[in-house]
């Protein structure tokens, strides 16, 4: 219908007036304002009915449409999302799926669109990516179970009776499987340790152990950044990555599952914290055995993982270096002695033993496991440690 683009209104208002004047021929109208006598009767009609307002345009949306949700299925989706706020379109569409949905199962778009017309959808503004400083990486893609663990605390909060309750958490990054969510009393290495000896009892070793840069994963002060529970790692075989520092993102999975739990637990304080640890263990097992995954193809872990083949063995391990290395005892503070020369390296090798290859008759490489810590320069009697960012 070809009416001018300027003063629509003007245009049908003026060409239903003439037509009611019933002084000009209805055709001829229709013809100078190119429209056909069907578009014409139509505006006659509207006019008749409702009067100017009826000369307006009108949505063209359809009442109804085959494909429209019903009632049910959309309180469905919500009911859905109210009892998991934190897990997306595409989870919940695989959870209705396997609980059953007559009719057609609503597409993940259609999810995303009920969720956000019902304003529970969170739009998250994402950070521009910062340059990565060195730092002591094992940077690699899981590709099966216990490949690579993430291990993080989850920030603490107060249960109701002001009890402050702080969970460590240990992930496998290939499926997702969360190996433990347990509140420790503290941050302290031998409680770190106790837990990890617990997991390592129940799941065996990974290849792999990812984590951020604070204590007890990491110590600033000591070479490449050991600790005495990264020093432990080492000695059982484990490789360390550490993500950079201030980037957490490089952590996601975790993190996410961190977001997961504040959510779903944290905000939900129990009474005190034995019932608080219940509530962890309870979410730990839904995420776990329930929880859809899209990184795993809507998958739950507990369909993906299984125990590591190498096994924990809880004495303490003989640290073995090659030929043309001698090798000496790391001291109770952290010293060894050469030629009757007491030589700090770090305490966090206390009771662990280094080797040291002779590049020259004044300097002696130092290794522990794996790693070149950096070097000795017998003339000055210290250690120059391999820095880090």
């Amino acid at each position: 219908m070809p009416w001018k683009e300027t003063g629509v209104m003007n245009e049908r208002t003026e060409f239903v007036l003439r037509v009611l004047s019933g002084l000009e021929c209805f055709n001829q109208l229709c013809a100078e304002y190119g429209i056909s006598r069907k578009t014409g009767y139509k505006w006659k009609q509207r006019f008749f009915e409702r009067g100017l307002e009826g000369l307006a345009d009108q949505s063209r949306r359809p009442h109804s449409s085959p494909k429209e949700l019903d009632e049910d299925t959309v309180c469905r989706i919500v009911r859905l999302k109210n009892a998991h706020p934190t897990w997306g379109a595409a989870k919940l569409r695989a959870v209705m799926a396997r609980l059953g949905q007559s009719g057609e199962l609503p597409s993940e778009s259609t999810f995303k669109r009920v969720l956000d017309k019902a304003g529970l959808v969170q739009h998250r503004r994402r950070c521009p990516p910062q340059e990565q400083g060195q730092r002591l990486e094992h940077r690699v893609k899981a590709e099966r179970p216990n490949h690579v663990w993430t291990v993080d605390f989850k920030g603490w909060w107060y249960t109701q009776d002001r009890q402050r309750f702080e969970p460590l958490t240990i992930r496998d990054d290939f499926s997702r499987y969360v190996l433990c969510a347990q509140a420790t009393a503290n941050a302290r290495t031998e409680t770190v340790r106790e837990q990890f000896q617990r997991v390592f009892r129940q799941y065996g070793l990974p290849e792999i152990i990812r984590s951020d840069n604070g204590a007890p994963f990491a110590a600033r002060q000591s070479p490449l950044g050991l600790s005495r529970l990264s020093a432990w790692w080492l000695t059982l075989g484990i490789d360390l990555d550490r993500i950079p520092p201030r980037r957490p993102d490089q952590n996601g999975g975790h993190e996410r599952m961190h977001r997961d739990m504040a959510c779903e637990v944290e905000r939900f304080a129990a009474a005190d914290g034995p019932s608080q640890q219940a509530s962890l263990d309870v979410w730990r097992k839904t995420f776990n055995e329930e929880r859809p995954h899209e990184a795993i193809g809507m998958q739950v872990p507990s369909a993906l993982y299984q125990p590591s083949p190498r096994r924990y063995e809880p004495e303490e391990v003989e640290l073995c270096y090659p030929p043309g290395h001698f090798v000496r005892k790391v001291g109770g503070k952290g010293m060894i002695t050469i030629h009757h020369q007491h030589i700090p390296v770090s305490t966090a090798l206390q009771g662990y033993h280094i080797g040291l290859q002779p590049q020259d008759p004044q300097r002696l490489l130092v290794r522990f496991c794996r790693l070149c810590l950096g070097e000795i320069d017998l003339s000055t009697a210290k250690f120059h440690p391999i820095t880090t960012n």
